[in-house]
């Protein structure tokens, strides 16, 4: 392991300072970093431990919520306003990793966790997103768990994050702190596809912080779920994961809002899907017929077609469950 020092930050000013410096990664609860530090793909030279900043869940003025950057996923999920107003998250946050990671990670690292596959760790392969340039061996390898949608000629890896797809459903805000000041993204503006730099993989500026994640008030988000397809039943990544929310007036989708893991780059808002749905009746068909719009786009590898399918039928089949439609 590459020689490191650390440095405990007391709050988000001493952490931006600190985290100036060349080679400044910060530390939260580590359940990413430390990992790929020991696998000797990351080589800080400095850990700015951020695990001091907020850790508190509150309610906002005229509703929703405020995250602090440090809460761990395991007390998000727990909290009684999350399970009660927005059970999406909780069931998302629930599906990811074991108790034990869930207990250590942290809001803002399992937003800015790595976006990865099997050949990122593997220093026999070429790896864009390890070695800008290198090529992409997973294109025509093993592809089993890899992108159908918005991939590149130089990465067809999908995001890991279960959190994160069901705070893209929620149209979720995160909140920023840096050496240019704050500002706020939305999550599903957070993370990139990876075009020609797979490497760069959020719209974090140098020496930013997530402090805060903000949720919106979304009355009908009490009407939502996860929904997540692996090929083992804990501790493995999405195949293909759904995260819904679904308002309805008796039978007609009056809002709808739908995000997909497992399938991209990053947590994949399905927008075309919401837009086909909304005004219409809550029908398996057309549950169908938005899924095929959103999915009209997909590309499937030697290994992974079949994702497209089943993103096609998980998508129906939580709208449907939502509903109390029969697919």
């Amino acid at each position: 392991m590459t020689p490191f020092t650390y440095a405990r930050a007391t709050g988000p000013a001493d952490a931006i300072r600190m985290g100036q410096g060349d080679g400044a990664k910060y530390l939260g609860g580590g359940t990413n970093l430390v990992d790929l530090m020991r696998e000797t793909i990351e080589h800080p030279a400095t850990l700015v431990d951020v695990t001091g900043l907020s850790t508190a869940i509150e309610p906002l003025d005229g509703g929703g919520l405020r995250i602090g950057a440090a809460a761990s996923n395991t007390s998000l999920a727990a909290h009684p306003q999350v399970r009660e107003a927005y059970p999406v998250l909780a069931r998302a946050i629930l599906a990811g990793a074991s108790g034990q990671i869930r207990n250590m990670a942290t809001v803002g690292g399992n937003i800015l966790q790595r976006t990865r596959c099997t050949y990122f760790y593997d220093d026999a392969a070429r790896c864009n997103k390890r070695a800008p340039g290198a090529g992409c061996d997973a294109i025509d390898g093993f592809n089993r768990i890899h992108a159908i949608l918005g991939a590149s000629p130089a990465c067809v890896a999908t995001h890991p994050s279960d959190m994160c797809v069901a705070l893209a459903a929620l149209d979720a805000t995160v909140r920023l702190d840096g050496p240019e000041g704050a500002r706020e993204l939305p999550l599903a503006a957070l993370h990139r596809l990876p075009g020609a730099r797979p490497d760069v993989e959020t719209e974090l500026r140098p020496g930013e912080l997530i402090v805060a994640v903000d949720l919106p008030a979304l009355p009908f988000a009490a009407r939502s779920t996860y929904r997540k397809v692996r090929d083992r039943a804990s501790y493995a990544f999405a195949l293909v994961s759904v995260a819904a929310a679904l308002d309805l007036e008796g039978n007609i989708v009056r809002d709808v809002r739908l995000a997909l893991g497992g399938v991209a780059h990053k947590p994949w808002r399905a927008e075309a899907a919401e837009a086909a749905l909304r005004g219409k009746p809550a029908t398996a068909e057309n549950f169908r017929a938005a899924a095929e719009a959103e999915l009209s786009a997909a590309v499937g590898l030697r290994d992974n077609a079949f994702k497209i399918e089943l993103a096609r039928r998980t998508i129906v089949a939580v709208l449907g469950e939502l509903a109390e439609v029969q697919a």
